[in-house]
């Protein structure tokens, strides 16, 4: 049995199949995880098929494991179901809007750690895809999601061919206050961040990359302002078109 501090990244899979039994029951203890007033904000969408794991991958910059793995789950913050229901049981809803999709992707998020966790106790292993979010409209489009639905996580889940390194992690005491928050001088970051700036593989990185620091590796080439804003843009839009801000939702005049 596995735990969290033994946890790896897992991107090659090997040919066994993941049992739909199995992953259904994961799946279903995974639903005892927190959830805002027990709403259960969430859904799941299992692929399986080849042609849909093709048309998936390009939403997640064409990541080779999106269509090398058995499964790809894509979570959903989801406020359509419960929308139905209190319009089924004479109800009005009011869950078009941001907080709505906040509270749901909370949901969301809560149940993937949930059902990571409960995967790595049976040894499956799954890489967590944070493109995700990068172009969501994609991502709606193919698994044609109704308003009031957003993908906010994709797990790809296999048998593991591959045992990688551990990834470094920052010391607790870099991301713990006590009773307010306590700002980072000059000092703190020198003493939290020079052990994961000195590991061998950072270090190639920032070579590799002809960078002077691993953080001009992040924000001039990983995760840069151009691209963010782009990104953001693009989220804002497809948040719209679902019906979590401004006036494009299915609600009554």
């Amino acid at each position: 049995m596995k735990n969290l501090t033994t946890r790896r990244t897992i991107r090659q899979y090997s040919n066994k199949e993941v049992n739909e039994e199995l992953l259904n029951r994961l799946m279903t203890e995974a639903s005892r995880t927190q959830t805002m007033g027990n709403l259960q904000l969430y859904s799941v969408v299992v692929t399986r098929s080849e042609e849909m794991k093709q048309r998936l991958a390009p939403a997640h910059f064409n990541q080779p494991m999106v269509t090398q793995a058995p499964v790809v789950l894509t979570i959903l913050a989801d406020f359509n179901r419960t929308s139905a229901w209190a319009r089924c049981r004479n109800a009005e809803p009011g869950y078009d809007n941001f907080l709505s999709f906040f509270n749901a992707s909370i949901d969301a998020l809560l149940y993937t750690q949930t059902l990571c966790n409960l995967m790595d106790e049976e040894g499956l292993g799954y890489c967590y895809l944070g493109t995700t979010v990068y172009q969501p409209q994609q991502i709606i489009d193919i698994l044609e999601l109704p308003q009031l639905t957003f993908p906010v996580a994709t797990l790809t889940v296999g048998w593991p061919a591959e045992e990688p390194p551990l990834s470094d992690r920052l010391p607790l005491e870099s991301f713990i206050h006590h009773e307010t928050y306590t700002d980072y001088l000059a000092k703190d970051i020198d003493t939290y961040y020079t052990a994961k700036e000195h590991l061998p593989e950072n270090q190639h990185f920032v070579a590799i990359n002809h960078k002077e620091t691993l953080a001009q590796v992040f924000t001039d080439i990983r995760y840069t302002r151009k691209d963010n804003e782009a990104m953001s843009k693009g989220l804002i839009e497809a948040l719209t078109r679902q019906g979590f801000i401004g006036c494009t939702s299915s609600r009554v005049p």
